[in-house]
This record gives C-alpha cells, sequence and structure tokens, in this order.
C-alpha cells in the first residue's frame, strides 16, 4: 500500500499514450503502404498523428521484433548516433539477431499451437516443436516452405519425441497432437491459421448464407482423414467426401503415394492460391499495428472486407514475389510512415483504429512483460531452473504464465486484470527486483560511485521505459529520493522510484 501511494504521488506525468533483397523494394513497398493508408486520410479528412521521437521508435520496434525492451546501452547508442538512416539499420541489426529468433519462435508457437500448455498431457510436444521453428527462423527458411513441412510432418516421429529419456529431436509434428489428430479439428486450425478462413462454422450444418458449406468443411478435413484415403463420412450421415481444395477442385495423390497432405501443402502455398499470402501479411500486419487490414484476422469473408483491399493485395503480391519473406514484410511494414507515427491522439479524426492515423497502444503478452521485466531489473533465469519439458514447470517465467495467460482478447483489447495489477504492485518477482539486496540494475544505479541523483533517475528511466525523464519528471523524483522519501533513506527512495516506474502503464503497454 506504501508503494501504491508512492506511485501516485511520484509518477504524476508519467504518461500511457505515449533475407536478401534490395533496398529500394523495401522502400518501395513502404511507399505503397503509405500511398494507400494517406489516401484513406485525405478521402475520410483524418489528421494523421505526428512521427515518433527516436525513444519511442526504439522501444515499439524492439518489443514487436524481439519480444522485449532494449538495455541501457542499446538505448543510449540509439539516441545519440546521428545517422539519418539508424532506424533501417536498427532494424536491420534486430531481425538478424539471435532476439528475433527467440521471439519469433515464440510468436509462431503461440500461433500454431495456442492451447498446447494448457493440456499437461502434451506438455512434452513443446520442446520439440520449439526446435524446429528456431531451426527454420535460424536459417531464415520460407514461409511457404515452413507451412508445407508442417501439414506434411511425419505422425511417427512425434512419439519418439515424447520419450523422456532421449534427446529432444526437431520437428513439427506437435502440430497434429496438439489437434487431437482429429482430421476435423485440424481441418479447421489450418484454414483459421493459414488461409484466414473460419471454415469450422460449417462444420455441424449449412448457414443459408454463408460462402462455405458442410460438404466444403468436410471435404477439406478429408485431406488429414486416414490413414491416408483422402476420404471421410461426414457424421450423422452415410455420405463419403474425398479431399477438395476450398477453390473447389478434387485433389489426387501423387503416384506411389496414398498421403494426400502432400498434395495439400502444394495447393496450399502456391503463389496462385488467392488465400496463402493474403493471410500470411494480415497476419503480419496485425502483429505489428494491433489491427488486421482484414480484422478478426481470422475471418476473410464477403461481410467482413478489408479496410484497404488494394494494400492487401498489393502486400500479398510483394510476399510472394520475394519467395515468402516474412523479414522482407517486416523490414517493409516497419519502415512505413503507418509504423513510424506516435500512439499519442493530437486530433478527433484519429480514433477509428483502422484508419491508422496513430499508432494503436497494445497491452504486452505474457513473454513480453516477463522479459521486458528481466530485462529492467538484470533478472537472470538458466535454463537449469527450466523443465524443460515444461511439466510441473515452477520457474519465474512459468508463475507469469499462469498468471497472465489471458491474452483472447488480442493486443490492443487486452486488459490488465486486478490480479495481474496487484502481482505486479506487491508480487514477489517484482518486490525482489526493486529491492537493493536483490535487485541487479537497482544496486548497480545505486551504489555507482560516479552517479549523481540525476543520473541515476535518468538511468532507472532509460532502463525501464527506454527514455529519459521530462523536466518536471526529474525534478520530481531528484526531490523526492534526496529527501529520502517515506523512510528517509535515499536508496530506498530510489528503490520506489524504480518500482513506479516498472509499475506504470508506460511500462505494460507498447504505445
Amino acid at each position: 500500500m506504501k508503494r501504491l501511494m508512492v506511485l501516485v504521488l511520484v509518477l504524476t506525468g508519467v504518461t500511457a499514450g505515449a533475407g536478401r533483397l534490395c533496398a529500394d523494394d523495401v522502400a518501395d513497398l513502404a511507399a505503397t503502404i503509405d500511398q494507400r493508408i494517406s489516401a484513406r486520410w485525405e478521402a475520410e479528412n483524418v489528421v494523421p498523428a505526428p512521427e515518433t521521437d527516436d525513444a519511442e521508435f526504439l522501444r515499439r520496434v524492439y518489443l514487436h521484433l524481439t519480444g522485449k525492451i532494449p538495455r541501457v546501452s542499446e538505448v543510449r547508442a540509439f539516441l545519440d548516433n546521428p545517422s539519418a538512416n539508424k532506424r533501417r539499420e536498427l532494424v536491420d541489426e534486430l531481425l538478424e539477431s539471435p532476439a528475433y529468433i527467440v521471439n519469433f519462435t515464440s510468436v509462431w508457437r503461440s500461433l500454431m499451437i495456442p492451447d498446447a500448455e494448457a493440456d499437461p498431457q502434451f506438455g512434452g510436444g513443446i520442446p520439440a516443436f520449439e526446435a524446429w521453428l528456431r531451426e527454420q527462423l535460424t536459417h531464415d527458411v520460407r514461409y511457404d516452405v515452413m507451412v508445407r513441412e508442417l501439414i506434411t510432418a511425419d505422425d511417427n516421429q512425434l512419439r519418439r519425441n515424447f520419450n523422456p529419456g532421449m534427446p529432444v529431436e526437431s520437428s513439427p509434428s506437435a502440430y497434429f497432437q496438439s489437434k487431437q489428430n482429429k482430421p476435423e479439428v485440424i481441418a479447421a486450425g489450418v484454414s483459421r491459421l493459414f488461409l484466414g478462413v473460419r471454415l469450422e462454422c460449417a462444420q455441424c450444418h449449412d448457414h443459408p448464407f454463408a460462402k462455405w458449406q458442410q460438404k466444403d468443411f468436410w471435404q477439406f478435413a478429408a485431406f488429414f482423414g486416414g490413414p491416408g484415403s483422402g476420404k471421410t463420412m461426414i457424421p450423422e450421415t452415410k455420405q463419403v467426401v474425398e479431399a477438395t481444395y476450398l477453390s473447389g477442385e478434387k485433389a489426387v495423390s501423387k503416384p506411389g503415394t496414398s498421403d494426400y497432405r502432400g498434395d495439400l501443402g502444394d495447393w496450399l502455398t502456391s503463389r496462385e492460391n488467392p488465400y496463402f499470402a493474403r493471410a500470411a501479411v494480415n497476419r503480419m500486419w496485425y502483429h505489428l499495428f494491433g489491427t488486421g487490414l482484414v480484422d478478426p484476422v481470422d475471418d476473410f469473408d464477403e461481410n467482413n472486407p478489408p479496410s484497404h483491399p488494394e494494400l492487401l493485395d498489393e502486400l500479398a503480391e510483394a510476399f510472394a514475389a520475394h519467395d515468402f519473406d516474412i523479414k522482407f514484410l517486416l523490414r517493409s511494414m516497419v519502415a512505413s510512415r503507418a509504423y513510424q507515427i506516435t500512439s499519442r491522439q493530437t486530433d478527433d479524426s484519429q480514433s477509428d483504429p483502422r484508419l491508422y492515423a496513430k499508432m494503436a497502444i497494445q497491452g504486452l503478452t505474457t513473454e513480453q512483460l516477463f522479459d521486458s521485466l528481466a530485462e529492467a531489473t538484470g533478472f537472470f533465469e538458466s535454463n537449469a531452473d527450466r523443465n524443460p519439458l515444461n511439466i510441473n514447470d515452477s520457474s519465474e517465467r512459468a508463475k507469469f504464465r499462469q498468471l497472465f495467460g489471458n491474452e483472447a482478447g488480442g493486443p490492443v483489447d487486452a486488459e490488465t486484470t486486478i490480479l495481474q495489477a496487484l502481482a505486479l504492485m506487491n508480487g514477489e518477482f517484482v518486490e525482489s527486483a526493486t529491492d537493493l539486496g536483490q535487485s541487479t540494475t537497482l544496486t548497480a544505479v545505486a551504489e555507482s560511485p560516479f552517479l549523481d541523483t540525476p543520473e541515476r533517475i535518468r538511468t532507472l528511466f532509460l532502463a525501464s521505459l527506454s527514455r529519459y525523464p521530462s523536466r518536471p519528471e526529474l525534478e520530481r523524483m531528484v526531490a523526492y529520493v534526496d529527501s529520502g522519501g517515506s523512510t528517509d533513506d535515499s536508496k530506498t527512495a530510489l528503490g520506489d522510484v524504480f518500482w513506479a516506474l516498472l509499475n506504470s502503464s508506460e511500462f505494460i503497454l507498447n504505445h
């Protein structure tokens, strides 16, 4: 409660709201993005928000690409860099960093097997799946190649990966296990994730005004019917249907094999597939902007048109033309003016999120929040402290996942629950991280003989909010620390300031 009072008194004024390719290809696609977005602004008399300052851009792009905030040294280096091209140079650096691989392993795992951790029987499959994702990202495997390998994974390899006495093997087979190996569940997951189509809505019966009917659903599920027959029966009927693409063409297995999944993989990842590239670019847009061009992202439907249809098509065409290179997409989107405007609303016309006239404020995911807290406080958790099979894992990360794992609403709609807020304010992890006897960052700042109080405050701001404090913030906090705060001890008061910064809305949001 004492520290809650400190938060109110001290933080008044700390705002929340606040592969190989030609460089010209990135600039050209970024320009296309801005042309399409600005055309809507002009048509609807929208006054866009101004460009971000360097600190806001730095924190935003670190969270999106690496899943955590930057270190103090990285903030200082970027803010002091006089290069006019430093934002593009930073993005290139981050996309080639190990942190990008770790982050997007988490991103793709959450998309592909979102319910895996909730099922204790499946816990042993996660390490093999993560190892496979890391391999794909480390070697810059094209998105279409990665998806095809997933779709055609060897079911038998999964059983070997579950043997706790054997080394973990890299395998995407866990995808099918997470769907209980049921053709209908697999079909629903594949159509949603890779095509942006909610095909399962037609699983039980026909809808009079829906594009997809029950027969369409079960014909698609027949690709995963087994073993390898390419046929399945519609439940509660005697009708047997054959594997058929959503384009309406019946599949034909390759000579010498009865497995239709390879055929499906070819169709699914084809450049001619009208759904595949559009669904992928829409998901990457959603990852960066918080709202998809088609939103919800897995509901491509005539009754749910894209906000910018020409832009969606152009992004998809460019993505396919660059061999389904995810990094090319990210580079281009981040280089756009639309991405680099501030999240602060400066005009009433900016309120519609689908106009992208200001950057959406996004709640941090569980992984982003934990890794950012760890980065800010100097917390280190070795792999030896974590259960590799994710079974009865008592690590700090596992505790965070259990407490903060309610991300169903998406980044823009995410809300911090009362329990989560209390955990940040009074939880053991944050308490110890802001205690002089246990916090690496706080101890280093407080005990450094060459830092005065203003510089200590500035360093804590850089460590937590990735920016320097404003003059009023600095004056208020220096006065609080020099007075000894509520305990007449300047070092304890410095810990109060750090605690307040970590509990601010500016820290727990991406803006």
